[in-house]
């Protein structure tokens, strides 16, 4: 049920089970953990672009009719793969897009929200709809935390509320929210400008980035202050800083 495309630079991850709005089972959600670490590993792809087939959802969540609690403890480890895929996100040192295509429910609001840049289109409904499946939204809420403020998401998380698009780009879970007909052309100029992006300097960029975001200041500022020298040592420091000076275009290496 996972698609993969790759095409002048870009990897297309896309849930491909539109009839069912796209719906997240363990082994859905493994495909699409082994897409991204595939994406990272392929010296092809220099940005990954995560969707959902069809124009009514992005995912809407949870596949309920896979047996999702039919089998609470045999089950638990293969519940862990939305964890991994988290994981793997923030790890791939390439960046992700999220192209938010409509509905994004539960576990897919929870993928919608830990792409680094998320576009979205403004009537989508996004939400936590698990308390009223008996259910609580726990692994996304590791992903939800830094992004929502803590009583808008407790509201959100205790009551199933339900929002749009243009009301996530509004709390910052989104990146920005654009009519249907213009979500296209919006991904496409970020991906544009992430494919010019010395490679180099977004790996190390993004690395720090969300290995700081949990440290207290001083901690970070120091894990910072070597970054800096790291990012300096790269071939393209060197030219980005030589273009500058020699008013031209850098030539990145990704080196």
């Amino acid at each position: 049920m996972i698609e993969y495309l790759v095409d002048d630079g870009v990897a297309t991850v896309t849930i491909n089970d539109p009839a069912r709005r796209n719906p997240l089972s363990n082994d859905v959600i493994a495909q699409l953990k082994n897409a991204v670490i595939r994406a990272g590993d392929d010296d092809a792809v220099a940005v990954v672009v995560i969707t959902g087939a069809g124009d009514r959802a992005f995912s809407a969540g949870g596949d309920l009719a896979s047996g999702f609690v039919d089998s609470p403890l045999p089950g638990h480890a293969a519940r862990g793969e939305l964890a991994d895929l988290f994981r793997a996100m923030t790890l791939l040192p390439k960046p992700v897009v999220g192209r938010v295509n409509g509905a994004a429910l539960g576990g897919g609001f929870g993928v919608a929200a830990a792409c680094d840049i998320t576009i979205v289109v403004e009537d989508a409904k996004m939400g936590t709809p698990e308390i009223g499946l008996g259910l609580w939204p726990m692994m996304i809420s590791a992903v939800l935390f830094p992004l929502v403020p803590r009583k808008t998401l407790m509201w959100m998380m205790m009551t199933g509320a339900v929002i749009t698009g243009e009301r996530a780009a509004e709390l910052g879970i989104a990146t920005m929210s654009v009519p249907a007909p213009d979500l296209d052309d919006a991904v496409n100029g970020i991906v544009t400008k992430l494919k010019r992006a010395p490679s180099g300097a977004m790996a190390l960029g993004k690395r720090s980035f969300y290995a700081t975001a949990s440290m207290d200041p001083d901690t970070a500022l120091d894990h910072l202050h070597i970054g800096l020298t790291a990012v300096s040592f790269t071939d393209d420091a060197a030219e980005g800083v030589s273009a500058f000076l020699e008013r031209r275009d850098p030539n990145w290496t990704g080196r």
